[in-house]
């Protein structure tokens, strides 16, 4: 039977197959909610890959995961009678975070892709356990997972304990409502039965890079819209600075033929397109060149874009992966394999990587706004774009506060995978850190939208206040959608920080590249 992988089911629903999942896919169940289906081929494989748990299980001889103690304690045989116990124990002892809540969307792109690996027919789970796991994300319910826990190697085992946790009845778990209630109190309202786990059941639940996983996806997902906005504003800062678009030019590109770096040139030659502004307006102040910050925003952006483009291959390969351990391998009678599989270094590298890439782009974006606002060096702005500079201080603190952003984002980008601590008794004695690599790239992206933001506003203000000269099409598309989204324009010294708030929201919703791409046509 052909894979149906992860295709469109009843109502919208994502149709987990034994393969095919997308990255679509895990944004749709995270931060959309939509429905996930078990197709039958999985309901297949489920069945068949614990035939063969099953019969192991009976048999005289050890076998780690379905009748040995873990990690370190693997020596020890564990008999028919407590075998039950034995799975359960494991969910039990290892949801040992600490720490505030991770976010509810990682919570469920967590619990989804450990579901698209059970279905994969690898893990020997049985068909019932992976109903329960869809049942629990159909719900709505999201188990309480602290942030503290995993050290990326045999995956992400303390967050997928506590979602666990919650399949068996216990802990506690966050409703469709938003309130954090005894997990079998939920269960029970929505009529799902706790699991009973059986032999390797426990340990499969656990054993994954899922979380380092679905945060790069949401990640990337985030990342690619904010590139194309760094764009727009880079061009904008262009635009305010009576810069040249010459630089931008693609036979100039062409000779260094980084894709990443001519896509970002093409999108802001795109939003600068009829500019009244750019290169013909030096009589005052001539230059014969640009700075970096302006000049080589194509190289920097476009650096990023590559980065973006090695790690979703990265995260594509990985969401064709498997990962347990041991393995359940259906080749002539079936075998049950342990393996590596579960180190994160893979992901935890391009989660650090992204980090850097991420830290760069905001650099250079402060560099661009901290020029808007030094009257030496805007060519001709008032200083701070301030009103009445002396009575009024402008944007001098909006600066700032990009620049301690920014200084967040350097410390961000320190790798968390050149680091390792070896745990379980020197058995796991090198780990990916990849858990950590992802919850700081998370806050690095967060950083990083609210310093696009900030150059959105000095630039959207630089522009207006440049009288008797006409920005781009694509410029004043930008300035319109953000005045009318309540992001004020030039005046008097105001309470600035709920405007600068509206114009992080204007970025993180697509609003911004919404507004530019209305005159340009799609960005890339």
């Amino acid at each position: 039977m052909p894979a149906v992988g992860a295709e469109a089911g009843s109502g919208g629903a994502v149709v987990l197959g034994t393969s095919g999942v997308t990255a679509a896919d895990v944004v749709a169940v995270a931060r959309g909610g939509v429905r996930v289906e078990l197709a039958g081929e999985a309901v297949e494989a489920l069945a068949a890959a614990r035939r063969i748990v099953d019969a192991l299980a009976a048999g005289p001889e050890p076998v780690y995961g379905v009748s040995t103690g873990f990690g370190a304690l693997a020596t020890r045989h564990i008999g028919h009678g407590l075998r039950a116990q034995l799975q359960r124990n494991i969910v039990r002892s290892h949801a040992a975070g600490m720490g505030p809540r991770v976010e509810r969307e990682v919570v469920r792109a967590l619990m989804f892709l450990r579901l698209r690996t059970v279905c994969s027919g690898h893990t020997g789970v049985r068909p019932e356990v992976a109903r329960s796991m869809a049942d629990l994300l159909n719900a709505g319910i999201s188990p309480v997972v602290p942030e503290y826990g995993s050290l990326g190697c045999s995956g992400d085992l303390a967050p997928l304990a506590h979602c666990a946790l919650a399949l068996i009845g216990e802990g506690e778990a966050e409703g469709p409502d938003g309130t954090v209630r005894p997990a079998a109190e939920l269960l029970a309202e929505h009529g799902i039965a706790p699991v009973e786990l059986h032999e390797k059941e426990g340990l499969a639940l656990l054993n994954g890079t899922d979380g380092m996983l679905g945060m790069l996806l949401l990640a990337l997902a985030d990342l690619e819209l904010l590139y194309r906005g760094a764009d727009v504003t880079a061009a904008l800062s262009l635009e305010a600075l009576l810069g040249t678009d010459k630089v931008l030019a693609p036979e100039l590109h062409a000779i260094r033929p980084h894709p990443g770096q001519a896509a970002a040139a093409a999108n802001m030659r795109k939003v600068l397109a009829g500019s009244g502004l750019t290169g013909h307006h030096q009589d005052d102040s001539p230059r014969v060149q640009d700075a970096y910050s302006v000049r080589c925003a194509p190289q920097v952006a476009g650096a990023g874009r590559d980065t973006i483009a090695y790690a979703r291959t990265v995260a594509e390969r990985e969401l064709a992966a498997a990962i347990d351990n041991p393995v359940v391998l259906r080749d002539g009678g079936g075998r049950v394999e342990s393996n590596g599989n579960f180190h994160g270094a893979p992901v935890a590298y391009v989660l650090d990587f992204l980090a850097v890439a991420a830290a760069d782009l905001g650099s250079i974006a402060e560099r661009r706004t901290d020029r808007l606002l030094d009257k030496n060096r805007s060519h001709g702005l008032p200083p701070f774009l301030a009103d009445d500079p002396g009575v009024d201080s402008g944007l001098m603190i909006a600066q700032y506060t990009q620049a301690a952003l920014v200084g967040e984002m350097k410390r961000l980008a320190v790798p968390a995978s050149a680091d390792s601590i070896p745990s379980s008794a020197m058995q796991e004695d090198h780990v990916s850190m990849g858990w950590s690599a992802a919850r700081k790239l998370r806050t690095a992206v967060g950083s990083l939208t609210r310093i696009v933001a900030v150059e959105l506003y000095a630039a959207t203000r630089a522009i207006e206040l440049r009288e008797g000269l006409e920005p781009a099409p694509a410029s004043r598309a930008v300035i319109a959608a953000a005045r009318a989204a309540g992001i004020q324009g030039p005046g008097p010294d105001r309470h600035l920080s709920p405007d600068l708030a509206r114009a992080e929201e204007f970025v993180r919703s697509g609003a911004l590249v919404a507004a530019a791409e209305s005159v340009t046509g799609p960005l890339a």
